[in-house]
């Protein structure tokens, strides 16, 4: 029987791998390891942890790892501290597959301790591009250190194609999360309400916002410019659910800011560490508009027939559909884009508006399941050249 570990170090990819551990767990055909870090055990993050625990799933190993610091020295220092941690869980768990998700700098000091042991990676989701942040170089980093390649868009799959990988382990899949999204089993707004503590009515926006690696030093000016265009719709009534960053270099920086921009304006904003999968899909699903530079802007809220306002770079080079409004990370932008994104005519048109997501693709969780059992993942890695 396959033993196939998921290393998770955030909400969000454990939110998107969650159905698949799920599918794995209660599979007659393999057995599911679940080795959590980074953020997930840290209280200043929600301590998210205990989420995939109250889910129903086993941690076998915890590597702690997170700093307290956000600078570059400290995010390296996490690195280390993650393969550290690491080589002592694989050593124990012996896993055959290593399963981990996206770009973040612990997946990259995941798939080089599996090199190491020579436990072969599947990887979600390579050959995407952000030019705004340093998980570009990460992501496809880890494509080459993978055996099994699962991308959103065929584009992507050429792209691995290109890096030399064989063409008999990458598949085009679609994207985890929007199947999710097909498949979940929402919240009533009441419902999410009263679990945020928090009343949304019927107007108001998501919005989270990172860091862009690629520019240190403009975290603090970036993040001004949002909040004070967050302020001009606030003033027309609108409510905003902000969902905090992650552990980034430079992200404490980002959170400090909307933490004591929220506690401001109380009766108008809600700051949450956490929702979990089902609350934010949730709390999506009825919004008005996500805002802000995540990858969900992008990947999932199309999905949901509603705008997304996507501000700087951090996304830039990714696919995105008719939905994705792009502005620069500067205040008239900002409060231009957001005109535009909460216009009725605008919201009514994408709303009517057939293939919208881009990452969509029928079977998406199967498609994963069955070769992630079934694939082989023994022999050797060699670059093929393309004619």
């Amino acid at each position: 029987m396959r033993k196939i570990c998921f290393i998770t170090g955030t909400r969000a990819d454990y939110g998107i791998m969650a159905p698949l551990m799920r599918r794995v767990k209660d599979s007659t055909e393999c057995e599911l390891q679940v080795v959590a870090t980074n953020m997930h055990l840290s209280p200043e993050f929600g301590m998210t942890a205990n989420e995939i625990e109250a889910d129903g799933f086993r941690i076998d190993a915890r590597v702690e790892s997170l700093l307290s610091a956000d600078t570059p020295s400290a995010t390296i220092k996490s690195m280390g501290l993650t393969q550290i941690g690491l080589a002592d869980a694989l050593a124990r768990l012996r896993p055959d597959l290593i399963v981990i998700l996206g770009d973040r700098y612990e997946m990259l000091a995941a798939a080089s301790a599996a090199l190491i042991f020579r436990i072969p990676v599947a990887h979600l989701y390579g050959g995407e591009t952000t030019e705004g942040a340093y998980d570009d170089s990460i992501r496809h980093a880890i494509t080459k250190l993978s055996w099994l390649h699962f991308t959103s868009t065929e584009l992507y799959a050429r792209r691995i194609l290109q890096m030399g990988e064989a063409p008999d382990r990458i598949w085009h899949v679609g994207s985890l999360g929007v199947d999710n999204i097909r498949n979940e089993q929402f919240l009533s707004l009441s419902e999410v309400e009263d679990s945020i503590g928090f009343h949304l009515g019927d107007k108001y926006v998501v919005a989270t916002f990172h860091p862009t690696t690629t520019q240190p030093g403009e975290e603090e000016r970036q993040t001004a410019n949002l909040l004070s265009a967050l302020n001009t719709i606030i003033e027309k009534g609108y409510k905003v659910v902000f969902t905090m960053p992650n552990s980034d270099t430079g992200g404490r920086k980002v959170a400090h800011m909307i933490s004591r921009w929220a506690a401001e304006r109380s009766g108008s904003v809600r700051a949450v560490e956490s929702l979990g999968r089902r609350r934010f899909y949730s709390v999506m699903k009825n919004a008005h508009a996500i805002v802000g530079n995540s990858s969900s802007g992008l990947i999932e809220a199309p999905s949901f027939g509603i705008p997304t306002l996507n501000i700087g770079d951090r996304q830039k080079g990714r696919a995105r559909g008719a939905s994705v409004i792009d502005v620069a990370a500067d205040h008239a932008s900002i409060v231009k884009g957001l005109e535009k994104a909460l216009d009725p005519d605008f919201r009514k048109t994408i709303s009517e508006v057939s293939g919208l997501n881009p990452y969509e693709k029928a079977g998406t969780l199967d498609a994963i399941f069955n070769r992630l059992v079934a694939a082989p993942i023994t022999g050797t890695k060699t670059f093929i050249d393309l004619d």
